[in-house]
């Protein structure tokens, strides 16, 4: 059998041992290490080491201490109520308008997600805070969950975000630049999201009815309230790529920042510490548990040289460049229906970032490349977090909003996933979009 024949093989056992609902880091690590076996001629010495050295080497990196240092950031801001003040701020600026409060919800979503890291934890905590306001103003149904399950994904578009980190540890890629370089394509998500609600309440009117109109003293009260979350955000990016801070000392500043910030407003109690801990090992372990399965996967996978025979035969195809682009991120989508999303970005860049990096696109240089891929996959496995069949953030408004039929917030998830397709398309026709904050900044 050929390499890529193997590598075939044990990715359908993997999909069939998910499809039996075998955690995902389990699965690898199972199927990985059974690779391993059979490609070192079904000794088990070999297969020992492997496990040995695998595990210290994973866990020994110095660079995933910003990994629980970033979650815990993000569980200070939702066990904290900083998510409250930051919808008020934009709702006081926005909420007069015609879908103005789930214009807010899109906006607070994304002011969350540059403190958060997480999609699912910024469209839980944004649901509990914004679904009552929706309610109150007499939004749809499909309009209100639609709306806070597509801004949800801003979590990890904004940075900073666990899975660009991932992707940097992965391709040894810096994690600084790939912040950077996601911010403008974060704001363009956030920006169609709302465009995407004003036309929505254009044809129907009745969907997202205006709020009244706050004067400015509550306005600036609002803005004065989140000003230090602002701060925290500017100190963490601004910080790694400026060269002030490592990511890890950064996280670890941007942490204590908003520990501090949620015990002075007063929304940080005995029980919010204790949640924001246990919250941030369980997700550390979660996360740890999927890199071990996934470089025992990888390790097995190199030894059957189904990446270099993978990306051998992608040069030697005669494809254009863009259609193996556009195939791999179709296969994101895909993929998206049967996984989360960081198990994606371990899964699949050991395979497709060799592949990419062998091909030409618009004469980028190697790093402008990396880069580009990177945040390309980002906005392709955010995707997988709304889109059906699976859809987790769908799910968790979904059971947020009981009155809400599933259906009805699949539907209203649509017209948000058309936008993310414009931001697609926009993104491999102009690739400096992502660049140009990394090369104005002497990237």
């Amino acid at each position: 059998m050929t390499g890529i024949q193997i590598g075939l093989l044990i990715f359908a056992c993997l999909m069939g041992l998910l499809a039996l609902r075998v955690p995902i880091g389990v699965a690898m690590f199972v199927m990985g290490s059974a690779g391993y076996f059979a490609l070192s001629g079904g000794s088990s010495a070999p297969l020992l080491s492997a496990w040995k050295n695998v595990a210290y080497a994973r866990l020994s990196n110095y660079d995933l201490i910003v990994i629980p240092m970033f979650l815990l950031m993000g569980q200070f801001a939702t066990h904290g109520g900083l998510s409250a003040a930051l919808f008020r701020f934009v709702a006081a600026f926005m909420g007069h308008l015609k879908g103005g409060v789930a214009m807010a919800s899109i906006g607070a979503c994304a002011g969350f997600g540059a403190i958060c890291g997480s999609s699912l934890a910024t469209a839980a905590t944004m649901g509990q805070v914004a679904l009552p306001e929706l309610r109150r103003f007499g939004y749809s149904g499909s309009l209100a969950t639609g709306a806070l399950a597509a801004g949800g994904t801003l979590g990890i578009m904004i940075p900073p975000s666990v899975p660009l980190v991932i992707y940097a540890i992965l391709t040894q890629e810096s994690i600084g630049k790939l912040f950077m370089a996601a911010v403008l394509p974060g704001l363009i998500a956030m920006v169609g999201y709302m465009l995407v609600v004003r036309l929505v309440v254009t044809l129907n009117p009745s969907a997202g009815p205006a709020g009244p109109r706050v004067a400015w003293p509550e306005r600036l009260r609002a803005l004065a309230q989140v000003a230090p979350v602002i701060g925290v955000f500017v100190v963490v990016i601004v910080g790694i790529y400026g060269g002030w801070a490592n990511p890890t000392e950064a996280a670890a500043i941007g942490a204590a920042a908003c520990g501090l910030l949620a015990v002075a407003g007063g929304g940080m109690r005995l029980r919010g510490l204790l949640a924001s801990t246990l919250g941030t090992a369980q997700a550390t372990a979660m996360i740890f548990l999927v890199l071990l399965g996934a470089d025992m996967l990888n390790s097995a996978l190199a030894l059957s040289q189904m990446p270099v025979e993978l990306a051998a035969w992608v040069q030697g195809s005669g494809l254009s460049p863009m259609v193996v682009m556009v195939a791999i991120l179709v296969i994101y989508i895909l993929l998206g229906c049967v996984m989360d999303s960081l198990a994606m970005i371990l899964l699949t860049i050991p395979i497709f970032y060799p592949v990419v990096m062998g091909l030409e696109f618009h004469g980028l240089s190697p790093t402008d490349k990396s880069i580009w891929f990177g945040i390309l996959a980002l906005m392709v496995v955010e995707i997988g977090l709304v889109h059906p069949p699976v859809g987790m953030n769908v799910f968790i408004i979904n059971r947020l909003a009981r009155d809400v039929p599933l259906t009805d917030t699949f539907k209203g998830v649509m017209p948000f996933l058309a936008s993310d397709l414009v931001r697609i398309v926009l993104l491999l026709a102009f690739p400096a979009i992502p660049l140009v904050l990394v090369r104005s900044f002497g990237g």
